[in-house]
């Protein structure tokens, strides 16, 4: 289909209209709201991406990263600057207090309520971010808090009412005791979780004590028919990935982070810090919290200690991270510096590391579950840092896809035709999987398995086994 110039105008310019291309952005229409979501790992360039769509399309952006919906550590988690947005009203980014646990749930039930708000501006709503938990809750009909909600409405003969004291109970036990106690009832369930995942242990002992069903047969059934397909019934939505090659991303990540040491990190990081902090919940989360830990556990009480030996007044906070910063900046190789260096390096190793999971995780969403996903490829822009290779090697094939689902030509796939090994493998999905030659790495569904199998790491220590004698054929 072409599309007229009329159309093209019309797309470009945010306030004129009510139409993107031939498709009406009117929220009493009975056809669904269209919805974009831009996807791919840490570094490619997906905020940038949406912000460059809002000089094609009348846009606003709903952010989609974990650690970016808490306020602060601007920094660190490399929020979009006001000046950045360029005017395009962004949602969720910043919003939510660090203290509050926001799930893909929470996440979910946002978005949707924003979704609708955004449509009935007559606007395009893009969804940003590499949590892809997020976008599998929002685009997908199932999510275990929906399960358990639904289980209990359903079983009235065993409401909560008659054991009150249940989950403050569970919620006591010590998470090895409670761990143990759901493998002895369900292994396949206990499988599937960290041992140190609290809440999910939490949930599958409710619904077997409540109900008197192993969480994995009550569960099963449901995860493998839904969690994971695009099977929305308020939403239409048009994936498009911003792709890069893993080295050329690897080179850009150390390059960032040293940028945002140089902007500040360790100064937010410190204002973020507490004494034996839990690192599983909130922004704490964030990648590069954690990794400082064993320089402020040290830096911190040792020099308020020097400052008191001296008589002098104890330092203030703002004191403490000029001092940091010169330590920083320092050329002097010391045990201070030694520590910092150490920090910023494990910073770096930990996020090319995500951006390895993200990578897996996207082709799981294609693979096993058939999402429709359009990829277009940044990694000779990352390598240039050229305005204009980004705008022709990502802008104008994005703006061409998006111009494709939004006047019909092209859309999502629900994977309901998905082929017989992709079925079984769906199937699989609960399955544990034990690699003898890898330490006895335990994976996941027979996906994981499989990936684990063909991964570089394997098959060299495949080799070096078989090589060595090792190794049983």
């Amino acid at each position: 289909m072409e599309i007229s110039e009329e159309h093209v105008e019309k797309m470009q310019n945010p306030n004129n209209g009510t139409t993107i291309g031939e498709t009406k952005l009117n929220p009493t229409s009975n056809s669904k709201p269209k919805v974009v979501v831009i996807m791919g790992a840490t570094g490619a360039g997906k905020s940038k991406l949406a912000i460059d769509l809002a000089s094609h399309f009348p846009i606003e952006i709903i952010n989609a990263d974990s650690m970016q919906v808490y306020q602060g550590l601007d920094v660190l988690t490399n929020k979009v600057t006001p000046q950045e947005q360029k005017g395009v009203p962004h949602h969720l980014l910043g919003t939510i207090s660090p203290s509050v646990e926001f799930n893909a749930k929470d996440f979910r039930d946002s978005a949707i309520s924003i979704i609708n708000e955004v449509w009935s501006r007559n606007k395009l709503p893009v969804i940003v971010g590499g949590t892809n938990y997020y976008i599998q809750a929002l685009v997908s009909p199932f999510l275990l808090d929906d399960s358990v909600e639904d289980a209990e409405a359903n079983c009235l003969s065993d409401s909560q009412e008659d054991q009150p004291d249940l989950e403050v109970e569970l919620m006591s036990e010590d998470y090895d005791c409670a761990y143990n106690r759901l493998k002895d009832i369900d292994p396949i369930a206990a499988n599937r979780i960290h041992p140190n995942n609290g809440r999910k242990i939490n949930q599958y002992l409710n619904l077997y004590a409540r109900f008197g069903v192993i969480p994995s047969k009550l569960l099963q059934e449901r995860t493998v028919e839904n969690w994971g397909q695009v099977d929305n019934i308020r939403h239409d939505f048009c994936f498009v990935c911003v792709n890069a090659s893993v080295s050329t991303l690897d080179s850009f990540v150390d390059r960032r982070v040293d940028h945002m040491v140089d902007a500040g990190l360790l100064k937010e990081v410190f204002d973020i810090y507490t004494m034996d902090a839990d690192y599983t919940k909130g922004l704490r989360q964030a990648i590069g919290v954690r990794e400082f830990e064993p320089f402020l556990r040290r830096y911190i009480p040792e020099h308020q200690k020097c400052y008191d030996e001296s008589h002098v007044q104890t330092p203030s906070d703002q004191t403490l991270k000029q001092n940091i910063q010169h330590i920083v900046d320092s050329p002097d190789d010391d045990e201070w510096k030694a520590l910092i260096t150490e920090a910023i390096e494990q910073v770096k190793l930990n996020t090319r590391r995500l951006v390895r999971r993200q990578g897996r995780r996207l082709n799981r969403l294609q693979i096993l579950f058939g999402w429709n996903i359009h990829y277009v490829d940044a990694t000779k822009s990352i390598i240039s840092g050229a305005d204009d290779i980004w705008a022709v090697e990502v802008v104008k094939p994005s703006v061409g896809i998006i111009k494709s689902f939004l006047t019909g030509e092209s859309g999502t796939e629900n994977g309901s035709n998905a082929s017989e090994e992709t079925k079984l493998m769906q199937k699989d999905l609960w399955t544990q999987y034990v690699c003898e030659a890898c330490g006895n790495k335990v994976l996941r569904g027979a996906h994981e398995w499989e990936e684990h199998r063909q991964g570089r790491h394997h098959r060299k220590r495949i080799s070096r086994l078989k090589k060595s004698g090792s190794l049983c054929l």
